[in-house]
């Protein structure tokens, strides 16, 4: 199997080491970031979701006004906009994008962060509100007569979508989390499982518990893991950079309290802290310094070394079946630049490498 790389793009310049600058909606710097990923051979950047930020939607028809080829992955939290509608939105973006598009479907790991916006389900309501959701979605994209449906969250009555995606039958369906409710959903509608970046072990663990979901239902998923990626010239410059980051990210964090804070409810994020426990470095590259300071509360574990050190961490991923990985910086336009530089066409050749030796043999 070929590798894939994503990328993340923000609505202004922000990270863990970098206070907000620019207005909170910034169309230039969107516009760059973007395109700044499409030139470095990303092949697809994921546009997050926050309760108290930008719209997403609006974010991605910007940026992809603003390329070409390179594809995106929108995050999307069900309960807030009507299955419905969200499918023609969805479906809408994806003709504007010219068939770009992909969602990625997050249930939501906080209470208080869902509350800001109204909802006030518990953990395992929410993924069960999310079953139903994409079940209505999927109806709405791919039926040719109006249908009804009665749930337990969700009532329709001769639903129709006139607009279908550009991609048929559907976009490709991304979705993560690690509780026996989330495992569940992803068996039934995920394309793609995105993880955040374990150990090896615990992803393995993983990987094996939604393939057995999914075989339930006959569907085979991807896999895709997140990781924080941080290059130096030598392993012992790599050290250094994250080092000096953990000490920005510290007096970040000193100065502002509630930036990247944990998420309690989040089965995820307490994945990431049992990955703390096992270290400040674990197998051969994944360093938890910036997840031990954010208690798990998001995609913070990373990768150091080398570009040829990290393509050969990345590869030990790949090996459990992981084909597609995001990756991002603490500097964000500039790491992505960076990556571009030899990183990902390293590993590209790597992957290229191992498959051809894989058809020599068989």
């Amino acid at each position: 199997m070929s590798v894939q790389f994503l990328g993340m793009i923000g609505h202004r310049l922000t990270s863990e080491i970098i206070a907000p600058s620019g207005p909170i909606f910034d169309k230039g710097y969107i516009t760059r970031f973007a395109q700044a990923h499409e030139q470095a051979g990303f092949d697809r950047i994921l546009v997050g979701y926050w309760s108290d930020q930008p719209d997403g939607f609006l974010v991605t028809a910007l940026a992809g006004q603003a390329t070409r080829t390179l594809k995106f992955l929108l995050a999307h939290r069900p309960g807030f906009v009507a299955p419905t509608l969200a499918a023609r939105k969805l479906a809408t973006l994806d003709h504007l994008l010219d068939g770009r598009l992909a969602v990625h479907i997050i249930s939501g790991g906080s209470d208080g962060e869902q509350r800001k916006d109204g909802d006030w389900l518990d953990h395992d309501q929410r993924y069960a509100r999310t079953e139903e959701f994409l079940d209505v979605v999927r109806q709405e994209w791919t039926s040719t007569q109006p249908f009804d449906h009665e749930g337990e969250h969700y009532r329709v009555a001769k639903g129709f979508s006139a607009i279908k995606p550009l991609q048929q039958p559907s976009l490709p369906v991304y979705f993560g989390g690690s509780s026996p409710a989330a495992l569940r959903v992803a068996g039934k509608h995920a394309d793609v499982f995105a993880l955040w970046g374990e150990s090896l072990a615990q992803t393995r663990e993983t990987i094996a518990a939604v393939r057995a979901e999914a075989a339930r239902h006959g569907r085979t998923p991807k896999f895709n893991v997140s990781f924080r990626v941080i290059l130096g010239d030598t392993e012992d410059d790599a050290w250094a950079k994250a080092e000096a980051i953990r000490q920005q990210a510290k007096a970040r964090l000193a100065a502002d309290g509630a930036v990247h804070t944990a998420k309690p409810e989040a089965v995820g994020a307490q994945r990431l802290r049992d990955t703390v426990a096992l270290g400040d470095r674990v197998d051969r590259r994944l360093w938890t310094g910036i997840a031990a300071l954010v208690g798990g509360g998001h995609n913070s574990t990373a990768l150091v070394g080398t570009a040829e050190q990290v393509a050969d961490a990345l590869l030990d991923y790949y090996d459990l079946g992981v084909d597609s990985f995001l990756i991002r910086g603490f500097d964000p336009l500039n790491d992505a630049v960076e990556y571009g530089r030899e990183l990902i066409p390293l590993t590209r050749q790597k992957v290229a490498a191992r498959l051809a030796g894989a058809r020599r043999t068989g």
